[in-house]
């Protein structure tokens, strides 16, 4: 790979980090579409543009649109040579993502498993932690799904003390929802009180859904009100009209405000 598409590739993974996922996505696209012959790079590029491209697809809430892409990717990466073995792991975490948001959650937590046991075979050969706690963050989400609070407060709890950036965020969000689901309301909102700062736009609108369900399990139904409208305010804003979260949150908007739903 050469150092000017080394320089881009970072560049367009900075942009996806900050969340700026629209022009993430273009300019992967534009880096993956360009003539090999004018830019002499090696086919490495292409995938690690295709890769950034689908995650933020993904993260932008698209994932159905992209998912058969994901997949064709999966499918060259795992049988290419010289890719850094951790790529594929990171487009099949993607993956997981697109089955959660479409409910497939015994199929994601699969994945996510297998996801796992991929990086401990290959955490000789490169680095993986970030993966294994973006995937750990997936498949608390896949349990808390299919009802298993106990055991995404476990895998939220357990792993938070060596997360950082977006990724603690992110399970932070984890514990309360999985706190709120076991009917724990004032554990989860202390916790969420606890909340990091870091704003991350592919989870907007989770935190205070938690919250919301919370203070209205707990008969507080102005305050939850509110959270609710914050939490669709968010996903409005943010995601893609397309998002599944923007539906969850405006039948929770309803819920709460003690509506029924047309």
């Amino acid at each position: 790979m050469s150092r000017s598409d080394a320089v881009a590739l970072d560049r367009l993974g900075d942009l996806v980090k900050a969340g700026d996922y629209e022009q993430a996505e273009a300019g992967a696209r534009a880096l993956a579409a360009a003539p090999r012959r004018l830019r002499r790079r090696n086919p490495l590029t292409v995938w690690h543009a295709r890769a950034l491209a689908t995650a933020a697809a993904v993260a932008h809430g698209r994932g159905a649109e992209v998912l058969t892409e994901l997949e064709a990717l999966i499918g060259e990466l795992e049988s290419a040579v010289g890719v850094d073995p951790g790529l594929p792991l990171v487009v099949r975490g993607n993956r997981v993502v697109v089955l959660i948001h479409q409910r497939r959650y015994a199929e994601a937590e699969a994945e996510a498993n297998a996801i796992l046991r991929a990086a401990t075979r290959i955490a000789h050969l490169t680095e993986v932690w970030r993966i294994e706690l973006s995937t750990l963050d997936d498949l608390a989400d896949a349990m808390c799904g299919q009802g298993r609070y106990a055991e995404a407060e476990a895998i939220a709890r357990g792993n938070l003390p060596r997360a950082v950036g977006g990724t603690a965020a992110a399970l932070q969000c984890q514990l309360v929802r999985s706190l709120t689901g076991q009917g724990r309301h004032e554990e989860a909102l202390t916790e969420a009180r606890r909340h990091r700062s870091i704003w991350v736009r592919e989870k907007s609108g989770v935190l205070d859904m938690a919250i919301a369900t919370a203070l209205h399990g707990l008969g507080r139904r102005s305050e939850a009100e509110s959270a609710a409208r914050r939490a669709l305010t968010d996903c409005e804003r943010f995601l893609h009209p397309a998002h599944p979260r923007i539906h969850e949150a405006r039948e929770l908007a309803v819920r709460t405000a003690g509506e029924d739903l047309a």
